[in-house]
């Protein structure tokens, strides 16, 4: 709350309760503060008979509460109410409106409106009143209002700013009795309303019944709620908006910002994120590794390194567009790499079908890969409540570092500054960090020669993942020495990778040994994604916005800007393809393929969201600008100085 207070404009509260309460608890200014009361629809002033033979309910006298059904309504104190407002007038007729809270029928089912029509039994008030257990349409709730001639709030706790229900009763000018909570006390001062005892159901019944036969009362309260209610209609409250939007300039253009969030994808020309074919390739165990075409293979079974992926992919699918889908494959794989963790911090790997995991299997960069998925959740938990449990599971872990394998240490480097975001003070981690990225930056160092400035003897698998990494830790640590190392290695694998006009990937059919030629295919999407993570971090690193065409220019690899210039994502399953060959794509559709493609996709997408943040800062002047095989990467793409909008940009 305090976050979205800082980072708001103006705040608009409904009730004046409000002000004091955002000023005093949340220490706003008053002038961040508007006061806009609660909307009214412009109903007519009549006289509710005209209205009641609709529902049978001529010559009754009519007491209506509406809305979803719930504990805090109090409605048991208005029927305890009843037996004693139907001594004084047989024809009172209680009208209980709406369905039960969807929340409570989740958990209780409907045993709450069992227990009050038990309640109506056991008083004796079966022809008093009426159960609707519906959610009616506004037309029928203007038809209920109209009908009626008390309304009733009996709620039980005075903590509730506003109410829909009670000022719709307001605004359609009935006459009103209910407790005293912080709207009623607003809404009903000055004679617009009754105002009674909490749980007092005796105080109740005698409000209602001097209302009913009072009617000089009754009319007066009517029209003094009607009155009120006409300078609170949604035509007139839409008045103080205009002018607080027409004001507050930069308000207008936060608001443009979130919405360009929220439909990035469609602004980018972009395949909307779709979880179709991850759902198909996920049961109640994790992802299933490998697939033929779209049918999951089961005789593969699952493993440690795609569930770890599919986790970042769920973290960042779910701070952009919170689904339900998302947290739900969320808590399968979370729930695979926990189990996958052994009692020392390492973790396994390979598990068959039948949920057994080897026993003998080959070396692998799951710990790498799994320290990124938990720092990625630690940084930015679906739910909060998670925090606790994965920060334990890493500390365990991290102490492996030091003997982890090169890209094991790089992946772990994004857990280690995804960690720090959430915790900025934890040395331990950071020394880790360090260890991590000064490793890379000596293997860089052993194997750089002369026309090659690269990590080891060959470039192999999921390469672009090593600059990255350094990147990364260049600004999570503010060393320059790994930003250059960064930029150099970049520099190198695009000037191997981009050839001017599209992405052509090492290719796992041989490789890029040093000295001799590189692979053509089979080009795979892992190398995709780290590419388009690569080149998100160099940006970040240099704000240099060339990173963000080339980021694009990756992506479409997987729409057909490639080698063959044949789409490698499927439009029609919603998957994604496990390669590119020199005879066409690979039409079986695995997990590493997907999480890949979506992988790359957020990250495009998040790219485009951060960048608006910086859409006036200058290009960076980091060494990789300035280097000749930079220049001959990216001939084809014209020097940006920082000046073009984002939108040109992408």
């Amino acid at each position: 709350m305090v976050r979205l207070c800082a980072a708001s404009d103006r705040l608009v509260v409904m009730n004046g309760r409000g002000i004091k309460m955002l000023a005093e608890i949340y220490n706003v200014p008053l002038d961040k503060i508007e006061l806009v009361p609660h909307g009214l629809p412009d109903l007519s002033f009549v006289d509710s008979s005209y209205y009641k033979h609709k529902f049978d309910f001529d010559d009754r006298k009519t007491i209506l509460t509406f809305g979803l059904i719930g504990r805090g309504k109090g409605i048991e104190v208005m029927l305890e109410a009843m037996p004693e407002i139907v001594k004084a007038e047989p024809r009172a007729l209680y009208i209980i409106l709406g369905v039960t809270h969807p929340e409570l029928v989740k958990f209780e089912g409907e045993s709450y409106r069992l227990s009050l029509q038990r309640m109506v039994k056991d008083l004796g008030i079966q022809d008093n009143v009426i159960f609707y257990n519906r959610f009616v349409s506004d037309a029928e709730l203007h038809d209920f209002l109209c009908a009626t001639d008390i309304y009733a709030t009996p709620y039980p706790h005075r903590e509730q700013l506003t109410s829909g229900t009670l000022a719709f009763a307001v605004g359609s000018g009935k006459a009103v009795v209910s407790t005293p909570y912080w709207a009623a006390e607003e809404l009903l001062e000055d004679g617009r309303g009754k105002l009674v005892r909490f749980s007092d159901s005796k105080d109740m019944a005698q409000a209602v019944i001097e209302i009913l036969k009072n009617e000089t009362l009754f009319n007066s309260m009517r029209r003094k709620a009607y009155d009120y209610g006409r300078t609170r209609t949604w035509p007139v409250l839409g008045k103080p908006y205009w002018k607080l939007f027409s004001k507050a300039r930069s308000f207008a253009s936060t608001s443009a910002a979130a919405a360009k969030t929220s439909h990035a994808a469609t602004l980018l020309e972009l395949p909307d994120p779709q979880l179709d074919h991850l759902i198909r390739l996920t049961d109640d165990t994790g992802l299933l590794q490998h697939a033929k075409f779209v049918i999951p293979d089961r005789s593969n079974g699952y493993c440690t390194d795609d569930n770890a992926r599919a986790i970042v992919v769920m973290t960042k699918y779910f701070k952009q567009y919170s689904s339900p889908e998302a947290l739900k494959l969320f808590e399968h794989y979370l729930s695979f790499l926990c189990h996958s963790v052994k009692p020392d911090g390492m973790v396994c790997n390979f598990m068959d079908y039948n949920r057994n995991f080897w026993t003998d299997e080959p070396a692998h960069d799951a710990l790498g890969r799994t320290l990124w998925a938990f720092g990625s959740v630690i940084a930015s938990p679906p739910v909060a409540l998670y925090l606790s449990v994965i920060k334990k599971f890493f500390d365990d872990a991290v102490k492996h570092i030091p003997s982890m394998s090169m890209r094991g240490m790089a992946y772990s480097i994004f857990g280690l500054s995804d960690y720090l975001i959430q915790f900025p003070g934890a040395s331990e981690i950071k020394r880790l960090l360090t260890h991590a990225a000064d490793s890379l930056v000596e293997r860089n160092k052993k194997h750089s020669t002369s026309g090659w400035n690269w990590f080891e003897e060959f470039i192999t698998y999921d390469n672009a993942i090593l600059p990255a990494s350094l990147f990364t830790a260049a600004l999570a640590l503010g060393e320059k020495k790994y930003l250059k190392v960064a930029e150099k290695t970049c520099s190198f694998l695009l000037e191997n990778t981009y050839n001017g006009r599209h992405f052509s990937f090492i290719g796992s059919n041989g490789w890029y040994p040093k000295g001799k030629r590189k692979a053509q295919f089979d080009q795979q999407p892992i190398e995709v994604a780290s590419t388009v993570i690569m080149l998100r971090a160099a940006y970040e690193a240099t704000m240099n916005t060339e990173y963000l065409k080339l980021q694009r220019k990756a992506f479409d690899w997987f729409l057909g800007e490639n080698d063959l210039q044949v789409p490698v994502y499927d439009f029609q399953t919603k998957g994604c393809c496990d390669g590119l060959g020199a005879g066409g794509v690979n039409i079986n559709q695995g997990a590493e393929s997907m999480v890949s493609f979506l992988l790359a996709l957020l990250n495009v997408v998040e790219s485009f969201t951060a960048t608006h943040k910086n859409t006036d800062s200058e290009a960076g002047e980091g060494l990789l600008t300035d280097s000749p095989s930079y220049k001959i990467a990216i001939k084809d793409i014209p020097v940006n100085k920082g000046k073009e909008s984002i939108e040109e940009v992408y």
